[in-house]
């Protein structure tokens, strides 16, 4: 990916960095919305390929739109979206947690 880099050090995408990415996120939000408004697949494929392209999409969001990459500048940014979604990890597992434990011991047997 070419980039720009303006008086600042940020890094800016070119117009066809833009227009891929914005092609695949068209690309992968039409795959799973033909097969859900088509209905002939199995609901365990359709739900997998919901899931697949829903992890596909935010790789291709953070490279092509956010320009995280692994070099030595984009490093502290990807530490904290790192430490981001290590947050989020644990709030929205012990809120899960919390919530079973919930069930299972206040519900009547």
């Amino acid at each position: 990916m070419s980039h720009a880099v303006d008086n600042h050090g940020a890094s800016h995408g070119s117009a066809k960095t833009y227009l891929i990415g914005f092609l695949l996120s068209v690309i992968l939000t039409a795959i799973p919305f033909w097969m859900v408004m088509d209905g002939t697949a199995s609901h365990h494929l359709i739900l997998g390929t919901v899931v697949a392209t829903a992890v596909i999409q935010i790789f291709v969001h953070l490279a092509y739109f956010l320009h995280m990459n692994t070099s030595s500048e984009e490093r502290w940014n990807l530490v904290a979206l790192v430490f981001t979604v290590l947050i989020i990890a644990i709030v929205v597992g012990g809120s899960l947690w919390i919530m079973y434990n919930l069930n299972i011991n206040m519900m009547p047997s």
